[in-house]
């Protein structure tokens, strides 16, 4: 087991950058996100880490050792591909003792390994198989067993569920971390999906354009998002432009000035809220920020009702409330009042 270290790494294709100067520090054992939009540098930086990618500038690190210049072969890493990449002419037990092949591991010390994957993964009555008779999940775990059958010392994985349906990936996002826990070793996978991200990682680091824009645990992302863009791929966020003044008061760009709490304090010209954090009522609560509002459509979402309005100065907002069947939902072209505390706003630029 060891951690991961990049040092200033950076990623030039054909004099463009991909991936901005980046330093980071993964710690041992912990599994960490690489969260963001399509082209951000994620899918770069995580095959920079694995040795598939030779970084333009900077270094990398396994725990004490250097490996900026060293071949994947020789990195003692576990991949697990998009797509999971099995070998369709071999049998499970084959693709699990792929790797272990490859490094000239002798039989008995293979057999014993693969014994320990099978066991590990639950597909013991299936080592026989070929991928083609396995069902996603199944040949997600082949896919994991034989990366972590060479014991490496981080394990790397590239959007492992995308092949998966919405069922299926949720139980095997929890089998997975539930299996590196007990493995201990550190873990680096790549989404663009903001709820897996949060549902597994123990830290997220959003990318935007080729840059980290914050890394932190999933509440401190959500609840102190340190950009727009954070604010808006961790979760959903409503803004408003102004400018900040003393006294804790927002002066909006067209509007009633609005109050922020103490601990809200910060730097930015757009003060935010979370959707979940507002009411809807038919009149203004003195103890809160108060919007006019119309509702313009409305969502039922099973739990909780999604209802996207319009301010009397024209911002499109959010706001969710938990579905109860005692209090029937606002209709389209209805008017209220969106509230919020003072507390629960926010800054970001």
């Amino acid at each position: 087991m060891a951690g991961v270290k990049l040092g200033e790494v950076r990623k030039d294709y054909a004099g463009f950058t991909v991936v901005e100067p980046t330093s980071l520090d993964i710690r041992e054992g912990e599994m960490l996100a690489l969260l963001g939009p399509s082209g951000c540098g994620k899918t770069t930086t995580l095959r920079m880490i694995a040795g598939f990618v030779a970084p333009s500038a900077g270094t990398i690190h396994l725990g004490l050792r250097d490996v900026t210049r060293v071949p994947v072969h020789k990195r003692n890493v576990g991949m697990v591909f998009q797509g999971y990449a099995l070998l369709p002419h071999l049998t499970v037990a084959r693709n699990i003792e792929f790797g272990m092949r490859v490094r000239g591991w002798q039989k008995a010390r293979m057999a014993r390994r693969l014994e320990e994957m099978l066991r590990w993964v639950r597909l013991e009555a299936l080592a026989d198989r070929f991928p083609k008779a396995l069902s996603g999940g199944q040949q997600q775990r082949v896919a994991l067993a034989r990366a972590m059958a060479v014991e490496p010392a981080v394990l790397l994985l590239d959007e492992p569920f995308s092949a998966l349906d919405a069922k299926l990936r949720v139980q095997m996002r929890g089998e997975l971390r539930e299996l590196q826990r007990q493995a201990g070793i550190t873990a680096v996978f790549v989404t663009h999906d903001q709820e897996e991200a949060m549902a597994m990682a123990d830290r997220i680091a959003v990318m935007n354009h080729g840059r980290i824009e914050q890394i932190g645990s999933a509440r401190d992302l959500y609840e102190r998002p340190a950009s727009r863009f954070v604010a808006t791929f961790i979760g959903k966020c409503n803004m408003i432009g102004g400018r900040a003044r003393r006294g804790g008061q927002f002066e909006r760009d067209d509007g009633p000035t609005m109050r922020f709490g103490p601990d809200s304090a910060g730097e930015g010209n757009t003060l935010c809220f979370r959707p979940e954090r507002g009411t809807l009522a038919p009149r203004p609560r003195s103890d809160c920020n108060n919007l006019g509002v119309i509702v313009k459509s409305v969502a039922y979402l099973g739990p909780f009702v999604e209802y996207e309005l319009r301010s009397d100065a024209g911002e499109s907002l959010l706001q969710v409330t938990a579905a109860s069947a005692h209090q029937p939902a606002l209709q389209p072209g209805s008017t209220a009042v969106l509230s919020w505390r003072p507390q629960d706003s926010l800054f970001v630029t």
